[in-house]
């Protein structure tokens, strides 16, 4: 009987560590290209659970892109489970509640300023938008690779509320274990 209390006590405890270390940090695989060249396709990230984000930052975010039927398939029962009907993407937040947003000739513009933006594979943003005020509660997110990037452009502006977290830190692969900055 002592035995199966401690394994009981044992249990309890775990559960109750998994519980609180969840509740502020989520783990993450990137699936896909469209962070590269900031993120690559399998890394392995932690998320800071907030809805409190900036200009920047690197968010993920459940979208309302569903899975594939081919998709579905492949997951196992407990992967389906987990991630639901819809995709949740990693993308870098562009423009928050406030702010006034241009892309035009393949140059991005907020609040008036040309973005200088390293971070992206290339030199151009596709697409011809303006939106004058994104609104409370909204924000405009785009992929580094905005070749190969669904995003904002597509998807229209996310809520705030959809964001699952921000990236805080990289840790596999080991070779490129870090911070990873957020920039403005």
């Amino acid at each position: 009987m002592k035995e199966i209390l401690e394994w009981i006590k044992t249990i309890t405890v775990a559960v109750v560590i998994a519980l609180v270390i969840t509740t502020f940090v989520t783990p993450l695989m990137v699936d896909g290209i469209s962070m590269y060249p900031t993120l690559h396709d399998h890394d392995y990230l932690i998320l800071k659970n907030t809805h409190t984000i900036k200009r920047g930052d690197i968010i993920s975010f459940q979208s309302t892109l569903e899975f594939s039927q081919e998709e579905l398939k492949s997951f196992s029962i407990i992967k389906k489970l987990k991630l639901g009907k819809n995709k949740n993407l990693i993308k870098r937040v562009i423009a928050v509640p406030g702010d006034e947003l241009l892309i035009k000739n393949g140059k991005v513009y907020v609040n008036g300023k040309e973005l200088k933006e390293s971070y992206i594979n290339g030199d151009y943003t596709s697409g011809d938008i303006h939106i004058k005020e994104i609104p409370k509660g909204k924000i405009f997110v785009m992929g580094d690779n905005r070749c190969n990037s669904v995003d904002s452009r597509v998807l229209g502006l996310i809520d705030i509320n959809k964001v699952q977290g921000k990236v805080l830190v990289r840790l596999l692969p080991i070779s490129n274990f870090g911070k990873i900055p957020s920039q403005k």
